[in-house]
């Protein structure tokens, strides 16, 4: 029997040891991903980036003339056109796109002369060292494009490098649409965003859940309507963050326009905190309400026998000795505040800016890595990097909240 027994709690163990192992590999391969990925991408200069630097002009190069034979010695890893007499070498924007920088323009070269589209028509462009080639890529077209009706357009993506673009160059007549840009990037609109939400979240979300909350632990009376508001507070918990966001933008926008007397026009950093703060509240609750089921009982009883009535008794004995608890469940609400996207992108949109006010639309490090991963061209690296940065603030944050709460443990000791 004992031999069976031994046998049996070998297997949990072994069980046991192998579920840990596999939930340690799992987050370390995740953690090691996101570091490899982006590591070499975080700089000084993605955080403090400003976006609003960035812009673009789209223009044409009229047709060359198919005797050009521009010269011009190149260096290592630059990429040279006879035809244009242009050269390129291949660079990366902050957020770690690929794009292709013009490092040399021959004075005679049509690139001088280039022709603005849509809002610039007609407007001449010079074309110089140092402009970049944004990565909506460049549609050239075949050579004898004019003579011959039939030719073939010549797609060229970016990504494809400037060796290709050269290439492709040497084929081309003339070029229908090439779009250089003033580079700019970065992420300091979605950490002052996010920030932003954090403060205004809390501000609305955790007076409301920790009244609510000392309201149901200690006030409300003891019968099935009160289990009941305790059962739609866990449902909430379950509730897909998506529907918060309709919600948000059905009601919460509407609602902050209106109120504002016209100043705000959509989606803005109020609209997505009140849908925030719906989304925490449940958490913020039931943390709380934990936090009160730790408070020694004698400590409300010996209150209420020195004469204190039953609401000093509360808001004097009780929450007090709570509040480390309730730190822990502001963490909490920290972390999801962070983790959100769903929600945020129908609440405020998803515009990357950096003009931030709480009036205004924006996008959160979370929305924004939804950003970098949507669309046909995942940006792994920037999404790394952002990841790391969410993570560095939350482990500043733990440490914090960690702190405070030691402090005040020494305290009521």
């Amino acid at each position: 029997m004992k031999s069976n027994q031994r046998k049996k709690d070998l297997v949990i163990k072994i069980i046991t040891y192998l579920s840990s192992l596999v939930s340690v590999l799992i987050l370390g391969s995740i953690l090691v991903f996101v570091l490899v990925k982006g590591l070499p991408l975080l700089s000084i200069d993605i955080i403090l980036g400003d976006n609003s630097n960035t812009a673009s002009v789209s223009m044409r190069i009229d047709p060359v003339d198919r005797t050009n034979n521009f010269t011009y010695e190149t260096k290592e890893n630059e990429y040279f056109s006879k035809r244009y007499g242009v050269s390129f070498i291949d660079t990366y924007s902050l957020e770690g796109n690929k794009t292709i920088t013009i490092n040399y323009v021959d004075e005679n070269s049509p690139f001088t002369k280039a022709i603005g589209k849509g809002n610039n028509s007609g407007e001449i462009f010079r074309l110089k060292s140092g402009d970049v080639l944004s990565d909506v890529g460049l549609l050239l077209f075949g050579d004898d494009l004019i003579d011959n009706p039939n030719a073939t357009n010549i797609i060229f993506d970016i990504r494809e490098g400037a060796s290709i673009l050269v290439e492709r160059l040497e084929e081309t007549y003339y070029i229908a649409n090439i779009t250089p840009m003033i580079l700019g990037g970065g992420i300091r609109g979605s950490i002052i965003t996010t920030l932003y939400l954090i403060v205004l979240t809390l501000l609305i979300g955790l007076p409301i859940g920790i009244g609510s909350a000392l309201y149901l632990h200690e006030l409300a009376p003891k019968n099935k309507i009160t289990n009941l508001l305790r059962s739609f507070i866990d449902m909430l918990t379950g509730v897909p963050s998506i529907i918060f966001g309709l919600m948000g933008a059905a009601f919460f926008i509407p609602l902050t326009v209106k109120l504002s007397g016209g100043r705000i026009s959509g989606g803005n950093l109020i609209s997505g905190a009140i849908t925030l703060s719906v989304i925490i509240l449940p958490v913020i609750i039931r943390a709380t309400e934990a936090a009160l089921d730790l408070v020694p009982k004698d400590y409300k009883l010996a209150s209420l026998a020195l004469g204190a009535n039953e609401t000093q008794t509360t808001f004097k004995v009780m929450l007090p000795n709570a509040i480390p608890g309730i730190l822990s469940a502001a963490l909490l609400g920290i972390g999801r505040i962070m983790g959100e996207s769903a929600a945020l992108i129908y609440a405020i949109g998803s515009v990357v800016k950096d003009d931030i006010s709480i009036f205004g639309n924006g996008t959160s490090l979370s929305v924004h890595i939804w950003s970098a991963m949507s669309g046909e061209r995942p940006n792994f690296a920037l999404a790394s990097t952002i990841s790391i940065i969410l993570l560095v603030i939350v482990l500043t944050l733990n440490l914090i909240v960690k702190y405070i709460t030691y402090s005040l443990k020494k305290k009521y000791k």
